[in-house]
């Protein structure tokens, strides 16, 4: 993170982390660690990745100076969190393939949040994020 200004770096909490390597949230947050982006990994796994402990998601850590959420948990499972997403105030929330829900989407566009149906790693790949 040394080498990037904080004008190009966006801290981005990744919604599902996971220590798997075989799941796509630990290849996001190997990617964004990678592009010198600052992570916050959150989800009910314990365990770190890419050097960033993951903070336990039932505790509602508070983060402050969000950019950008990556969701990685289905809508399923979304809606006991929306509020605790919302309240870290992010400019965007990302909804990777298999994430999209309507429902929460409208929610944070009502809210001034950008809600982008993307995937991370092809958005740093392209140089869109």
């Amino acid at each position: 993170m040394a080498t990037n200004t904080a004008n190009n770096t966006k801290k981005t909490v990744i919604i599902g982390a996971t220590t798997d390597p075989s799941r796509y949230a630990y290849l996001a947050a190997q990617m964004l660690t990678s592009y010198g982006h600052e992570i916050v990994p959150v989800g009910i796994k314990t365990g770190t990745v890419s050097g960033a402990e993951i903070r336990d998601i039932r505790q509602r850590p508070v983060i402050e100076g969000v950019d950008t959420v990556t969701l990685y948990i289905g809508p399923q499972r979304q809606p006991e969190w929306y509020d605790y997403i919302l309240g870290l105030k992010p400019r965007r929330i990302i909804f990777n393939p298999g994430t999209e829900n309507e429902t929460f989407e409208k929610m944070a566009e009502d809210r001034g949040v950008e809600a982008l149906h993307a995937c991370t790693l092809v958005l740093l790949r392209s140089r869109q994020y």
